[in-house]
């Protein structure tokens, strides 16, 4: 896997807080993970808000009697990236979020009956 960018932890090696999402971009995506161990699948929500955050989070399971680590995070997505592409994974106590990048290009197009010819130059009119 190439990693273009890695987020570096602000904690050292053998300290990390119990709500640490580790946040990687590669050129294809941007990878959230964090180690929920203990926690059940059906007890994991991963949501979008607004079209903008991304909210990882627990959910104590009604018909749990077992205590529960609770957990919340909620990240503001980039611009350019696929919400409909949005997929999580959950193995060995480790979440995995991915959020693919967008790379729709926007094609401006000019109706030739909107140019404006004057001195020589053409323009176009403002929508």
């Amino acid at each position: 896997m190439d990693l273009s960018v890695i987020r570096p932890s602000p904690y050292p090696f053998f300290i990390s807080p119990q709500n640490y999402v580790h946040w990687v971009e590669t050129p294809q995506s941007h990878l959230f993970s964090v180690d929920l161990p203990g926690v059940r699948k059906e007890e994991i929500r991963v949501e979008l808000e607004d079209s903008h955050y991304l909210i990882i989070r627990t959910e104590r399971d009604e018909e749990s009697t077992e205590a529960m680590r609770k957990f919340m995070r909620k990240f503001r997505l980039p611009e350019r990236v696929n919400l409909d592409g949005i997929s999580a994974t959950y193995e060995n106590g480790v979440l995995t979020v991915t959020v693919p990048r967008s790379f729709v290009r926007w094609n401006l197009r000019i109706n030739s009956s909107d140019l404006i010819h004057s001195n020589g130059n053409l323009s176009a009119r403002a929508a």
